[in-house]
């Protein structure tokens, strides 16, 4: 959790909002994406275990 608060201050949605498209689904943040490498890197995932781990583990959601 201390990661994510974080990261949220350095990936504020505001300053992104250029980069994503304004029609379509609502978009991921900046932040969570960056977490999700940083854990995926740290547990050494391929991409594959890195989505099954977001979808599937508590730890990863919070």
């Amino acid at each position: 959790m201390r990661i994510r608060d974080e990261f949220e201050v350095v990936f504020e949605s505001e300053r992104f909002v250029a980069a994503f498209a304004h029609r379509g689904g609502p978009s991921v943040s900046p932040g969570m994406l960056a977490l999700v490498s940083v854990l995926q890197y740290a547990e050494r995932l391929t991409d594959r275990q890195a989505a099954d781990a977001v979808r599937g583990r508590i730890d990863w959601k919070y």
